[in-house]
């Protein structure tokens, strides 16, 4: 009997971890998306958010939190989190952010607290929320051996991420969000704390039901979208994205006025007949529009988002989507163009704007692989003889026209037209030779011409490979914070040496994760759901080692090893270009082998060390720090490029190494083994 209900605890135990897990990545990225789509600013820096997450983590799992304090993490969770939701909808913040380092396309104007304030109350509610969702867990994860406790862990993980996903799939509004998160802090509360949690959560899912049911707000797997129709004009619809004024539909008459910037690509090639046209960008419509004004008998409209695609089918005057000479496809520019062998009349890359960052990335935004030399060299071996390429943008700053005109001459072997329009407004237009295009006036430097953007260094928008001082001051200040977060909880930093081989293993896997991250946006494309399947599949290659090291008595580290460096290398010596050349299938299994080898081998290492760890919660706790650090120093590809991050990859897993010798865990050390049944009870 007693057997039987030590059994059915176990089980209750194990849903509930899975339940937490899930809750807690679930929620963090719930946060990342929703505050981003509020706080104009932390649309470019979403670390900001997954920072202040990893440190809330770190806290709320046991590493600065014993077993036996910090209970009250665990009532008053939903108390920071509902004032996070209503500090974010009642003083809504936009931020102008101006750098002479790089650009951003933010608010017109600025509203709200000051951005010192919001950002940083925002980020300590942050890791005050994710500490009490850890709390929960870290409770949960003590009660079960270290490698069972893990497992179940990764399947909450994964439960989270995969739910996400399907959310962002469906289009559904924060309200859901909201709601799921809710039903799911009120399952891990307890009846005891119903009324508690009850209360704040109820508030919380009001407000988001007020920004659900207001007025032309829409949700896409990227924005958050307010539509909103002019004063003047019917026909007219304002689009803003994440509150940054974005598209506008326009009556074709609009649209082909003398001199518009929608008609100079095809009056500045006179003779190309413009029958075949790629439109990447396609947003709602305006550019398809003109295409099939000027005739054109075949147009592939490429747009990553389908909410705004889908209000160009609904609300565009010229209806363009519904012409039989236009078909529509859903996906990142860059990817459409490594798939397909179309050659065109006439290419445009119409104002891709840079409003978002791809998640798990420090300063990849959603087209920056449109803006690379590679991805213009891509573009043009897509023309037609007599072809031409044209791209358009208000670029703010003309370093940047200087930059992308530049790296036209060079990919053409010529200079662009250029022609300037209000508001730092340029259009280019390149043919494929010289006689295939008819300037009224060529791109002439302003300057120093700054180096092209690379597939290794895709940062158009940085104007020199530095960190910006923006940057450098805001992971400063998380970094001390986090520094300060560990002296308040009476910890020493002395104390926390025995677990840094599980630092240094968390660096170099956030940092392995995000270069794998930017390579299948890369192969792939930028798109949501490429982006998912990526963190899904590196859980389940976590959870793979873990399976395998449960599965195994004894482990020979000094093997493991070897093969993590060997696979390191190899993802190192393969350049991207040669991934990109092979055939989909091919290309897909050589992104895998290359991303996940590596993984798999760095999480048999962790599996280990967790399974013989004398306190798991503490060890999986300076795990999670690591991870934190790692996710700053992911900011180095600024500097270096991403190819170069695995050198730090391997550096930090060697110094990792070290460390386990010193601790006696290193091949040959004669540290004792816990058993795998008793280890999770000695935290």
């Amino acid at each position: 009997m007693n057997l039987v209900k030590i059994g059915q605890n176990g089980s209750s135990v194990r849903l509930r971890l899975m339940l937490a897990s899930a809750t807690m990545l679930f929620v963090e990225l719930a946060l990342i998306r929703w505050a981003g789509a509020n706080v104009v600013h932390l649309s470019y820096f979403s670390n900001f958010i997954l920072l202040g997450s990893f440190l809330g983590i770190g806290i709320g799992i046991g590493f600065l939190i014993p077993a036996e304090r910090g209970h009250w993490l665990k009532r008053w969770t939903p108390i920071p989190l509902v004032l996070l939701v209503v500090l974010v909808r009642e003083y809504p913040v936009q931020v102008r952010q101006s750098s002479d380092q790089v650009l951003y396309f933010t608010a017109v104007k600025t509203t709200g607290l000051p951005e010192w304030v919001t950002l940083p109350v925002i980020f300590l509610l942050t890791a005050v929320i994710m500490a009490g969702i850890g709390k929960i867990t870290a409770d949960l994860f003590r009660q079960l051996p270290s490698l069972d406790a893990y497992r179940y862990d990764l399947l909450g993980s994964l439960t989270g991420s995969v739910s996400f996903a399907v959310l962002s799939w469906l289009r559904a509004p924060s309200v859901v969000w909201g709601v799921l998160a809710a039903v799911a802090l009120l399952i891990l509360g307890g009846r005891r704390n119903t009324l508690l949690h009850g209360i704040p959560l109820t508030v919380m899912v009001a407000v988001l039901f007020v920004e659900t049911t207001t007025a032309g707000i829409l949700w896409s797997p990227y924005y958050k979208i307010q539509l909103k129709t002019s004063p003047t004009s019917t026909r007219t619809h304002y689009i803003s994205a994440n509150g940054v004024p974005h598209q506008s539909t326009a009556p074709l008459p609009v649209l082909m006025r003398e001199n518009s910037p929608y008609r100079q690509a095809y009056d500045q090639t006179p003779h190309n007949p413009h029958k075949r046209v790629l439109v990447i960008g396609a947003g709602n419509g305006n550019d398809v529009a003109v295409a099939l004004a000027y005739q054109a008998e075949h147009v592939d409209a490429v747009e990553i988002d389908p909410r705004l695609q889908q209000i160009g089918a609904q609300l565009h005057p010229a209806q363009p989507y519904d012409d039989p000479r236009v078909h529509v496809h859903i996906d990142d520019g860059r990817a459409f163009l490594e798939r397909s062998n179309t050659k065109y009349d006439l290419i445009i890359l119409a104002l891709p704007d840079s409003l978002t960052l791809v998640a798990g990335a420090s300063n990849l935004r959603l087209e920056s692989y449109l803006f690379t030399q590679q991805a213009f060299e891509a573009a043009r071996d897509h023309l037609a003889p007599g072809g031409a390429f044209a791209m358009y943008n208000y670029y703010r700053k003309s370093w940047l026209v200087d930059r992308f005109a530049g790296t036209l001459d060079h990919v053409y072997g010529h200079a662009p037209c250029m022609t300037t329009f209000n508001k730092n407004a340029a259009v280019l237009v390149a043919g494929m030779t010289p006689a295939d295009q008819s300037c009224r006036q060529s791109w002439q430097p302003s300057g120093a011409v700054p180096a092209a953007a690379s597939d290794d260094h895709p940062f158009p928008y940085l104007l020199h490979r530095t960190i910006p001082t923006l940057y450098l001051g805001a992971l400063g200040a998380i970094l001390l914070v986090t520094l300060l977060s560990v002296r308040l909880t009476g910890v020493r930093i002395r104390s926390t040496f025995r677990y840094t081989d599980m630092f240094l293993l968390g660096a170099a896997f956030m940092l392995l994760e995000t270069k794998n991250v930017i390579g299948f946006a890369l192969y792939f494309g930028t798109t949501w759901l490429v982006n998912a399947l990526v963190f899904i599949g590196v859980l389940l290659a976590v959870l793979g080692a873990v399976e395998v090291r449960r599965r195994l008595r004894r482990v020979n580290q000094m093997a493991l090893q070897l093969l993590l460096f060997t696979s390191l290398a190899a993802a190192w010596l393969v350049p991207a270009h040669a991934v990109l050349s092979l055939p989909f299938a091919a290309r897909l299994a050589s992104a895998i082998a290359l991303a996940f080898a590596p993984i798999f081998c760095a999480n048999l290492i962790f599996s280990d060390r967790l399974a013989l760890a004398p306190d798991p919660t503490s060890a999986f706790g300076a795990n999670l720090l690591g991870a934190l650090t790692g996710g700053a120093l992911e900011y180095l590809a600024l500097v270096t490029g991403y190819q170069a991050i695995l050198l730090v990859v391997a550096t930090l897993y060697l110094g990792a190494g070290v460390a386990m010798r010193f601790a006696g865990r290193g091949p040959g050390g004669q540290a004792t083994r816990v058993p795998d049944e008793t280890a999770g009870s000695k935290a």
